[in-house]
């Protein structure tokens, strides 16, 4: 009897274990979570490809040589490539903040520990659990992680189509039942078993069955990677950064190549001047991400001159078909700053006939001129606006390189204006020109009909 009470006992011990190993095992599995991490994999991947050397060198060739950014950005490269670090590191930063709360799940305590490993890494570059990758290595985590965000976002929709199917399937039992409707009820239960297991065949193939402590290693090693690259590409630091990396990681590289490729020495210098690092690394970045009050960001007028820049630009393309309503509207949106500055330069060149053609051509020239410059500009920051928008309502980011000093944001707010009050000149001669031709072509037309 005392032995077949203890077999009992010892049987619900088991099976208590047992029990409470699967439900550990079953929250140790990111699940539903697998949507989000696979967001940040997309933003790592994303910020691995704006560190790569082929946009780095496109960063330094073209878009710090763009005209507009010197005219009313700066014409400081240093303070330029300051910008373009400010902004990416602020990004890492971002993205770390998300690891950290979801590696507070791993079991692992280096894993639940990332958020002061990473600060120290950051200050420091001191890599205690050697999580910087080998650019082989980091290769081999870009694929697999590319692959993982391919097949979740599959997954996605796939639950999606499963939901659909589902509600279908509930509407339809809840009408009242006839032949055709119990075929399609079929069809429907046909569909969604299909359906079913297409989701399940996913799910085991995405991040929604592995571990935490997977995936999180994965985000973690990546991270610290990326940051590494940063520091080794805008500061020419390599400590954390293993010393048998290729040459190629190098943005300068590609600029001054060594005579064999194969070498893993760093010849040439980083894109900014070499200095040891604030007590705070992503500090020190965000306070240079904070415009001036000369600025229009400052001025919380970046996105608003964006538009209106387009818009005049569309104008000045096809003066003959803008109406009087259209040029009101844009009067309409002009501030005070640039309405004043306007009446000032129309005053001052008078409001005679503007039949000129010769003066026309010259408008046209000028404004065609502006535009060249200015327009790229205020485009970007129509894209960078709308590709952060589109971060925020959607689980995975596109990929985009464009940064904040390509933009209107960093912008002169006095130069900006301007040049748009010199558009808007422009733009009322070449207005009232097309309209006083047409005015006269329509008269002779009509004194031709009358002969």
């Amino acid at each position: 009897m005392a032995l077949e009470t203890w077999l009992i006992k010892l049987k619900k011990t088991i099976s208590n274990t047992l029990d409470t190993a699967r439900s550990s095992n079953h929250k140790a599995n990111v699940g539903v979570l697998s949507f989000e991490i696979a967001g940040l994999m997309s933003k790592l991947l994303q910020l691995w490809n704006c560190l790569s050397d082929k946009t780095i060198i496109r960063l330094r060739d073209e878009s710090l040589s763009l005209e507009g950014v010197h005219k009313i950005v700066s014409n400081d490269e240093s303070f330029l490539l300051g910008l373009a670090c400010a902004e990416m590191a602020e990004n890492i930063r971002v993205v770390a903040k998300s690891i950290s709360r979801i590696s507070k799940r791993c079991q692992d305590s280096d894993l639940q520990g990332f958020d002061g490993w990473f600060d120290e890494f950051a200050n420091s570059g001191h890599d205690r659990h050697g999580w910087v990758l080998s650019s082989k290595d980091m290769e081999a985590k870009r694929k697999k992680m590319d692959k993982y965000v391919t097949i979740t976002v599959t997954l996605y929709k796939e639950m999606e189509e499963l939901s659909t199917i589902e509600n279908c399937l509930r509407k339809c039992k809840e009408y009242k039942p006839s032949s055709i409707k119990e075929q399609k009820i079929v069809d429907l239960q046909t569909k969604l078993f299909w359906q079913r297991q297409e989701v399940k065949y996913l799910k085991e193939r995405c991040l929604w069955n592995k571990s935490f402590d997977m995936v999180v290693s994965i985000l973690v090693r990546s991270i610290f990677t990326i940051l590494a690259r940063l520091k080794l590409v805008f500061f020419g630091f390599e400590f954390g950064y293993p010393s048998c990396l290729p040459r190629s990681l190098s943005a300068s590289a590609t600029v001054h190549p060594t005579q064999n490729p194969d070498t893993f020495h760093f010849v040439s210098g980083p894109l900014k001047t070499s200095s040891k690092p604030a007590v705070s690394f992503f500090e020190s970045n965000s306070k240079l991400l904070k415009p001036p009050s000369s600025t229009l960001g400052a001025a919380a007028l970046a996105l608003h001159y964006a538009n209106l820049i387009i818009i005049m630009e569309k104008m000045i393309k096809s003066p003959q078909l803008v109406g009087v309503d259209a040029r009101d509207d844009l009067y309409s949106m002009l501030p005070s700053s640039i309405r004043s500055c306007l009446r000032g330069r129309l005053k001052g060149i008078g409001l005679s006939s503007a039949s000129d053609p010769v003066l026309a051509g010259e408008w046209r020239t000028a404004v065609r001129s502006i535009l060249g410059w200015l327009s790229p500009l205020a485009h970007n920051m129509i894209k960078w606006q709308s590709e952060r928008s589109f971060e925020h309502q959607n689980l995975f980011p596109k990929t985009n390189v464009i940064l904040l000093f390509q933009t209107l944001f960093f912008a002169n707010k006095e130069k900006t204006e301007a040049a748009i009050t010199e558009l808007l000149v422009g733009l009322n001669y070449i207005w009232r020109f097309e309209r006083e031709m047409t005015a006269k072509a329509l008269f002779h037309c009509t004194n031709f009909n009358g002969l």
